[in-house]
């Protein structure tokens, strides 16, 4: 196989025109700001390679960039709600001129397919489209309440504000709330994975083209003594957090302890349930695309199918998908070398338990010129029990579980029974058993013969239980009153 034959996005000579960008900068109050001391490399996952250096920002940086934004602040929270939205209309424009260009760069810094770079960043786009309709969306209301007396309500920015995102999607995270925070009027910081930083900058940039003024919004790279600076920052407001269940509890109870606003994104365990109804071409293609889209390195990914005495039929179809999925070409590289070896380790111990190997990922066939590179593929283990840890614990790779179970209600007993809560399907064609899953399931978003339940705006994404920590949700309308705070003006009037 040569690279052509693979994919756009991993053509030798477009991943050699990604790599040499020497050490990267921050971006604060409108330009790039060079990194003092630590830096670490940034690998290409499809080949190893080196990209880039980011700084390990700390304290100072944020300090610095905390200031820029405080002082950008009150003139950017005086302009009309309007022409905050003009310039989110510009940045529009400019992402889809740059599309192309922005997707191959996450594909280099993350490992994604060119197409699942691409689409991306059209989610992302459509958060900005939100944004850009928040003149209407959210433009207060007043009433007269009694005689005489009005009431009015205002939707007010809260200040500085931040966000940590992570190396899985980062464009479409950060899209997530770079809009809808400065179209409210805040100022903002950005701290991006240390592991794919490079499109924060290029997003940034895109940004002051759009017309955005200096220090509304800045970019300090780093890892968790940059984070740590952001949630004790006296005048940082309200801070939005992706990652795993564990730093997420921490960032909210760290944050929340220093008088922030904090909603907090974790980990995931979704649930797949497949009745014998279902249809099994359809249900085999949207289950494997669920499990291995992005390698599975999503919060959304499927990673345990529960499948209903009488479903056979769909798991051979299942089985015979995956084997033919192609590593390079349909899914994309891990990560790292380190979280490769750790979903591989998970594999190993889950046969070692006793589960069955239908599909296994752990050495798959590759062009020479990849080898180095970071490679799971689409791994499918049947007869796993509910209880075991590959079945329970988030692996964030490309490895779907199989438990077998007699009846619905044995199956709704399993994904409830789980700690998180981020989402959970169900394949069928009756109405009722989608009814039940849709009321009892314990997760913030249900799919019904959709394996990747994630709504489109004006509807929020937000999990529940140990996926989500805080109130309300990252997009959609719920995200509104996340970045502003109300106020209420009560007024009566004279007549003399």
């Amino acid at each position: 196989m040569t690279f052509a034959q693979i994919d756009e996005a991993t053509d030798l000579g477009f991943l050699s025109r990604q790599r040499g960008q020497g050490q990267l900068g921050h971006w604060i109050g409108g330009r790039s700001v060079a990194g003092v001391g630590d830096h670490l490399p940034v690998l290409c996952p499809w080949d190893g390679a080196e990209l880039a250096e980011v700084p390990l920002g700390g304290a100072a940086e944020v300090e610095a960039a905390v200031a820029a934004a405080a002082a950008a602040f009150p003139a950017w929270r005086d302009r009309n709600v309007r022409e905050r939205a003009q310039v989110m209309f510009r940045f529009r424009t400019l992402l889809a001129e740059e599309i192309d260009e922005l997707a191959r760069g996450i594909s280099a810094e993350n490992g994604k397919t060119f197409a699942e770079a691409k689409a991306e960043l059209m989610k992302g786009m459509e958060v900005v489209e939100f944004a850009t309709a928040l003149p209407h969306l959210a433009p207060g209301r007043i009433a007269e309440v009694a005689a005489g007396i009005d009431c009015m309500v205002t939707r007010e920015p809260l200040g500085v504000v931040a966000s940590v995102t992570p190396f899985n999607f980062p464009a479409m995270v950060p899209l997530w709330t770079i809009p809808t925070a400065l179209t409210t009027g805040n100022t903002m910081i950005l701290k991006p994975s240390e592991q794919a930083p490079i499109t924060a900058l290029r997003i940034a940039k895109l940004l002051d083209r759009a017309g955005l003024p200096a220090g509304v919004f800045n970019v300090v790279h780093g890892g968790r003594a940059a984070v740590e600076a952001i949630l004790e920052h006296p005048e940082v407001r309200a801070v939005s957090f992706v990652g795993s269940t564990p730093v997420a509890r921490a960032v909210y109870r760290r944050g929340t302890a220093h008088d922030k606003r904090v909603l907090a994104l974790g980990g995931a365990k979704n649930h797949l349930i497949v009745m014998p109804d279902a249809d099994p071409d359809l249900t085999a293609k949207a289950v494997l695309e669920a499990a291995t889209g992005c390698a599975g390195q999503r919060c959304m990914a499927a990673s345990v199918l529960v499948a209903v005495e009488g479903s056979e039929p769909m798991l051979e179809r299942l089985a015979e998908r995956a084997r033919a999925l192609r590593v390079a070409v349909d899914m994309g590289a891990i990560i790292s070398r380190a979280a490769a070896d750790r979903i591989q380790g998970a594999i190993g111990r889950a046969a070692s338990e006793g589960a069955q190997l239908v599909v296994d990922g752990r050495a798959p066939r590759l062009p020479a010129a990849l080898g180095e590179g970071y490679w799971v593929g689409p791994t499918v283990l049947d007869g796993v029990s509910a209880t075991s840890p590959v079945a329970r614990e988030e692996i964030f790779g490309p490895v779907l579980s199989v438990v077998r179970v007699r009846s619905l209600d044995e199956a709704l007993a399993i994904e409830n029974g789980n700690d998180f809560g981020n989402a959970a399907a169900i394949f069928t064609e009756s109405g009722a058993a989608a009814r039940e899953v849709a009321r009892r399931a314990s997760a913030g978003m249900i799919g019904v013969n959709v394996g990747v339940p994630v709504p489109r705006d004006p509807f929020g994404f937000g999990g529940w239980n140990e996926s989500k920590f805080g109130v309300g949700d990252i997009t959609g309308e719920g995200s509104i009153g996340f970045w502003t705070r109300d106020k209420k003006v009560t007024m009566r009037w004279s007549l003399r």
